[in-house]
């Protein structure tokens, strides 16, 4: 039996269109992947602070660009959190352990931070949620309204949703990139470290936007 001409018209239509449809699709996913790790990058335009701060992980990267920020004249001090370690474990060993803080501390100084102006924070953090907490509890003692924090591109977001979570509206965070990061913000599926990067990123945003559920783990 022979197809009515004007049935396979709309038929050939109907194709064209889901054909249309999926590579709309397919382009559109393209386009959302080629930019998920650029929109991860939020900076804050640059302005005086009280204080200048180093967010563990990232060595040398962080410490570097926050002295520049000290030498520049943006911040009187230099702040550095203390990361869980294995220090103690070591220590049992016999084994003396340098940890991140003395790194980056030595780092500040070596690119032109005074030494009295570096001050590491006294509690261990586990993730970058307790950091923050502790750089607020910190900045309330010390009566700090305003500081100016340095990390790796792709974390930038994160730590200003997190902030906006636990920090309260008296105390004004600008979040600043550690410039020489080798973060490829515009193909970072090119390799595993940053693909892990921005998967990690995106999994501790959505913990930040449904109010942190997912703690810390005990130290």
């Amino acid at each position: 039996m022979t197809e009515n001409p004007q049935e396979s018209r709309k038929r050939a239509i109907r194709r064209s269109i889901v054909l249309l449809i999926v590579v709309a699709l397919f382009a559109g996913a393209v386009i959302t992947v080629r930019r998920a790790g650029r929109w991860l990058v939020r900076e804050d335009l640059l302005s005086h602070a009280d204080v200048i701060i180093v967010l563990s992980g990232g060595i040398p990267y962080r410490a570097k660009a926050a002295a520049e920020l000290f030498r520049l004249g943006y911040g009187p001090e230099v702040w550095v959190s203390k990361p869980e370690s294995p220090a103690a474990e070591m220590q049992q060993l016999g084994i003396h352990y340098i940890g991140e803080e003395d790194y980056n501390r030595d780092i500040l100084i070596r690119q032109g931070v005074t030494e009295s102006a570096v001050h590491i924070l006294p509690e261990t953090i586990v993730n970058t949620q307790e950091e923050l907490e502790e750089i607020a509890r910190e900045m309330r003692r010390t009566g700090k309204t305003r500081a100016i924090i340095v990390t790796s591109p792709q974390h930038t977001r994160r730590v200003k949703a997190i902030w906006n979570r636990v920090a309260g509206g008296d105390l004004r965070l600008l979040v600043r990139v550690a410039t020489e990061d080798p973060f490829d913000a515009d193909q970072w599926w090119s390799n595993t470290r940053d693909v892990f990067a921005v998967v990690r990123e995106y999994m501790g945003l959505v913990n930040a936007w449904a109010g942190l559920p997912v703690r810390p783990h005990a130290q």
